[in-house]
C-alpha cells in the first residue's frame, strides 16, 4: 500500500481518484488547492503526488517549482490537466514531474502512471539507502601498509555484491544518462534502464514484467522493441 496525495480543485475528480486509488489498496490524501497541498507535504512525504496544473490560488507548475527549490520534491509527481499546452507539460517535466496525464483520464492510463511512479519512487529510495549505507561498508585504510582487516574484506565483498546486483547495475547505468540530450532521447534512455532493471529482477519473465510495470503484454513487447531492449532467451543470457 502506498500513500498518494491528490491535488485538484474539482471535487468530482478528487472523489473519483480517491475511490479508484482506494480500491487499489492505497491510502489517499486530498487537497483542493496549493495551500492545502503545502500543509500536507510539510506534515509527511507521500509516496506519490497527482497534481492538477490549473488551480485558483497557485497553479501546479508553480507549486512543483516551489517544492523543487525548497528540496521537498523527493517523491514522484504526476501532473494532470484538461487543457495544458505542450510547453507547459515540457516545463513541468523539466522541473521534475515524472509524467503528465491529460483529462479526462482513462482508468488504464491512471493506474499505469501510478504504478510507474511508485516503481520509480521505490528505485530512488533504494538508491538513497544504498548511498547512505556505503560508508559503513568501505574499509578504512590500513596503517603503514598493514593488511586489511577482516571487516574491510567483508565490506569490499558486500560492496561488490551491491555493484553486481540489479539495483547496483541500474544505478551505474543511470549515472551515464546524458541530461543535455533532447527530452525524448533522455526519456528513452531512462526507460531502457528501467525495463532492463525489472527484467533482471524477474529473470527475463515477460509475464511478471507486464504485471510489475502495469503494461499489457502486447504493448510491452512493442515498447521493448522500440527501445531496443532484448527479450527472450538472449535477454536472459545477457541479463544474467
Amino acid at each position: 500500500m502506498a500513500t498518494i496525495l491528490v491535488v485538484d480543485d474539482e471535487i468530482g475528480i478528487r472523489e473519483l481518484l480517491s475511490e479508484i486509488l482506494g480500491d487499489e489498496g492505497h491510502a489517499v490524501s486530498l487537497a483542493e488547492n496549493a495551500s492545502q497541498a503545502r500543509a500536507l507535504r510539510e506534515q509527511e512525504q507521500p509516496d506519490l503526488v497527482l497534481l492538477d496544473i490549473w488551480m485558483p490560488d497557485t497553479d501546479g507548475v508553480t507549486l512543483l517549482k516551489e517544492w523543487s527549490v525548497k528540496g521537498l520534491l523527493t517523491m514522484p509527481v504526476i501532473m494532470m490537466s484538461g487543457h495544458a499546452t505542450i510547453d507547459t507539460a515540457v516545463e513541468a517535466t523539466r522541473i521534475g514531474a515524472l509524467d503528465f496525464l491529460e483529462k479526462p483520464i482513462s482508468l488504464q492510463k491512471l493506474l499505469g502512471a501510478v504504478e510507474k511512479g511508485l516503481a520509480r519512487g521505490k528505485m530512488v529510495q533504494s538508491a538513497r539507502a544504498l548511498m547512505q549505507a556505503q560508508p559503513k561498508t568501505n574499509a578504512a585504510p590500513a596503517a603503514n601498509g598493514a593488511a586489511a582487516s577482516p571487516a574491510g574484506s567483508t565490506g569490499q565483498a558486500t560492496q561488490a555484491a551491491v555493484d553486481s546486483s540489479p539495483l547496483g547495475m541500474a544505478l551505474a547505468e543511470l549515472s551515464t544518462l546524458d541530461l543535455d540530450a533532447q527530452l525524448r532521447d533522455a526519456r528513452d534512455a531512462f526507460e531502457r534502464i528501467y525495463f532492463e532493471y525489472h527484467l533482471r529482477l524477474e529473470n527475463g519473465s515477460m509475464t511478471r514484467l507486464a504485471e510489475r510495470t502495469g503494461i499489457e503484454r502486447t504493448h510491452l513487447y512493442r515498447k521493448l522493441k522500440q527501445l531496443g531492449v532484448e527479450v527472450g532467451r538472449t535477454a536472459r543470457k545477457n541479463l544474467a
